[in-house]
């Protein structure tokens, strides 16, 4: 490198002794050059794949596997360089030797060897890097010491020594008063989550690391680093376990609300992870964009329960039961009867689980099948003596290469029969069957037995499309239940475009045949129907349209997980048949009340197989203001799981007037040039909401997994009264990382 990777401030002038980084100076220049060499091989081999041709099916999801995984690569190595490397390891001695330790490891974002196959950087995510995070002075892992990095515009402006042995403290370190995570802790936060990998914690990173099989839930308060537990785990579940790759389904992230999939939305991107779906709840549905709160506590308190849910089972049914009267077929040759016990076993031709829309065109099928084999025993024995050998006549004179074709043809354009079918398993909108739920009390009825009259009146609306908050697992499940209502009808329009494009290659064949003067003919061999099939210009056909969050999922990952509904959480185990959890909240949390223990409610909705792990530090948020909410969520929860704070900063809570706002907010930001602050609770004050934006302005339900330097509450004792009032204020409260403002009114 022409520069030191170092540009340590004068104040650190001590750190900058040779015996303490000559060596990584001479590791930081190795790494550059294999970066260099590395994305120059990188992307010739991406310009090769790109204008490699695609082929056909598994060849060509292998291709774009392939220019996937070469892109996410490059993207990273050119946008870290240097800063792909979190920091060292130094192992301890293991031999009999007498050295004092043994080669330093090097972990970074991703794991990088040189030519000569000279590990330089190893992954964080693999086993080698995980005393890297979990080292500790009472469980060392094997380590001599440990060194974090800090970089700035791609070189170190500063570093952390930890020795875990006196041998650690023989090589040459340096010693700091704080660690380079509680030094981190102090730093200015900005509009998107800060990268805090190179920081992760020995608690955190257990949870990071732990298996995947059934639910895992974790348990935090404020500040506890959840979120950061959520998204490294992401990444680290997608690298780790063979099972969760994205060929095998992937993992989908659910927030809570648009905000903090903002806040967070490069973390899994600067860790190597793009493909990883992230949504909210609402995200899941199409209604839910434009879906309002549930005014009615009562309304929404029968919508959050699965049995709710379960009624879109017998209302889907009630449009799949076969008919009970005899159907006479006509056609040009004969006629055919459609009895009620051949309903019935058309009726049951689609697989179990097939949706009630998709299933439709495999009913019709089983239906023209039972036609045409009606057709078939009225005519044997007439076939049997008129039907010669490439002769395709039969007894009723049908002509041409497939009779059977014409007479299910025939079948098919009956217009008594596309009438009667229609009506008897007819297309359905997920949006009309719930809407109908909602405006027909005796269908509701008849669906939800259990329900009372009074309950049942209350659920009535007006307007069937008015759809709330509470409305969208009800619309999901209709919608998993009865499929896409287009999926027929697209794939009619697939076939008909199928059909049209073999028609013209079958005319493209027939003049080359008829032009082909060779003395073998050769051209007669495309006549086969391999070969006809292989010259169909599968570009021509219209594409699929897939839902990518429909699933399934091999894995899930849900932040806030205590607010979500029995209701809601059947929107995600429908999409997770493994049943594989990361499960991330805290009751106290929960503006619903959450007054159960994790394994009662888990177990309710579903989830049998439940671990259940703590995070109880609270890294973020000042002593002070944990001193100031606390009080405020056990007067509502009184064994909520409030952490320990391990800060303490002076003047971390002040009080004032709601007058003061924007002189206060006028001085904050003259005074530091960095980081963000937030007003809860002042519905008009503007907001600066692109991303360099330093204030918020944000209602208490929508500040939830989100952090500020400045928090200002303006007249929390209006949040609201009872569990979800005391709720808000805390949350609010436990944003601030440096101070919390609580402005009230004079009244």
């Amino acid at each position: 490198m022409s520069t030191s990777a170092f540009d340590l401030p004068a104040r650190l002038a001590a750190k900058t002794d040779p015996d303490l980084i000559a060596d990584d100076e001479r590791h930081f220049a190795a790494i550059a050059r294999t970066i260099d060499a590395t994305i120059a091989d990188l992307t010739e081999r991406l310009e090769t794949e790109r204008k490699r041709p695609g082929g056909t099916g598994q060849e060509v999801m292998d291709r774009d596997l392939e220019v996937h995984r070469l892109t996410s690569r490059l993207r990273t190595l050119r946008r870290f360089g240097l800063d792909l490397c979190l920091g060292r390891v130094v192992p301890a001695d293991t031999g009999r030797d007498g050295d004092t330790d043994g080669e330093p490891v090097y972990v970074g974002r991703l794991g990088l060897t040189d030519a000569d196959g000279r590990r330089l950087l190893v992954d964080w995510r693999s086993p080698a890097a995980e005393p890297f995070f979990g080292a500790t002075h009472a469980d060392p892992m094997g380590l001599a010491s440990r060194r974090r990095y800090r970089w700035t515009d791609g070189r170190i402006t500063d570093y952390w020594d930890e020795a875990f042995t006196a041998e650690g403290l023989e090589r040459g370190i340096a010693l700091d008063d704080e660690s380079a995570f509680v030094a981190s802790l102090g730093s200015s936060r900005s509009p998107q989550m800060r990268d805090v990998l190179g920081t992760i914690q020995a608690d955190q990173d257990a949870i990071i690391r732990a298996g995947s099989r059934g639910a895992l839930v974790v348990d935090g308060g404020p500040g506890t680093g959840k979120t950061v537990v959520a998204l490294h785990r992401t990444a680290y579940l997608l690298y780790a376990d063979p099972r969760l790759g994205h060929r095998r389904g992937g993992v989908l992230f659910v927030g809570p609300h648009r905000p903090y999939l903002s806040y967070v939305a490069d973390v899994l991107p600067s860790l190597g992870e793009e493909g990883v779906q992230t949504c909210t709840v609402r995200d899941l549905v199409p209604e839910g964009a434009e879906a309002g709160p549930e005014l009615d506590p009562e309304v929404a308190r029968l919508k959050a329960s699965v049995d709710l849910v379960r009624a879109i089972e017998p209302a889907v049914g009630l449009y799949e039961e076969p008919p009970t009267r005899t159907l006479v077929v006509e056609t040009p040759w004969s006629e055919a009867r459609l009895t009620a016990a051949d309903w019935a076993e058309a009726f049951d031709a689609p697989d179990p689980g097939t949706p009630h829309n998709e299933a439709r065109d495999d009913v019709w099928e089983a239906v023209l099948d039972i036609l045409v084999d009606q057709h078939h025993a009225a005519t044997d024995d007439e076939r049997e003596d008129d039907r010669e050998a490439g002769d395709m006549f039969d007894a009723y004179g049908i002509a041409g290469e497939d009779p059977d074709a014409q007479v299910r043809e025939a079948f098919a354009a009956s217009d008594e029969l596309v009438d009667a079918f229609g009506r008897a398993w007819p297309l359905i909108e997920p949006t009309d069957l719930v809407g109908d739920l909602w405006t027909v009390p005796a269908y509701l009825r008849r669906c939800a037995p259990s329900l009372a009259p009074d309950e049942v009146g209350a659920l009535q609306r007006d307007d069937p499309n008015a759809w709330t908050v509470s409305d969208l697992p009800l619309l999901d499940a209709a919608r998993q239940r009865l499929g896409d209502p287009e999926a027929s009808r697209r794939r009619r329009r697939q076939e008909a475009a199928d059909a049209a494009e073999r028609a013209r290659m079958a005319d493209v064949i027939g003049d080359l045949i008829a032009s082909d003067d060779s003395e073998m003919h050769v051209m007669s061999m495309l006549r086969g129907q391999d070969l006809r099939a292989t010259l169909v210009d599968e570009d021509a056909l219209p594409p699929a349209d897939p839902d990518l969050l429909a699933g399934p999922f091999a894995h899930v990952v849900v932040d806030e997980a205590q607010e979500l509904t029995d209701a809601e959480w059947q929107m995600l185990l429908s999409r997770c048949p493994s049943a594989s959890f990361t499960i991330v909240g805290d009751r106290a949390q929960a503006r619903n009340g959450f007054t159960e223990s994790w394994e009662e409610r888990l177990q309710r909705i579903g989830l049998d197989r439940v671990e259940r792990t703590s995070l109880g530090i609270n890294y973020r948020t000042p002593a002070a203001v944990m001193a100031a909410a606390e009080p405020v969520i056990r007067s509502v929860l009184p064994d909520a799981n409030v952490p320990t704070s391990i800060r303490r900063t002076g003047d971390a809570v002040v009080h004032g007037s709601s007058a003061d706002l924007d002189g206060l907010l006028a001085d904050w930001l003259a005074e530091h040039a960095e980081g963000t602050a937030c007003v809860v609770g002042h519905p008009t004050y503007p907001s600066t909401d692109e991303p360099t934006g330093r204030v918020r302005s944000l209602a208490p339900e929508l500040v939830k997994g989100l952090e500020f330097d400045l928090v200002v509450l303006v007249d929390p004792d209006r949040f609201g009264d009872g569990y979800s009032g005391a709720v808000d204020r805390y949350v609010a409260m436990t944003r601030a990382t440096q101070r919390l403002v609580i402005l009230t009114s004079t009244r």
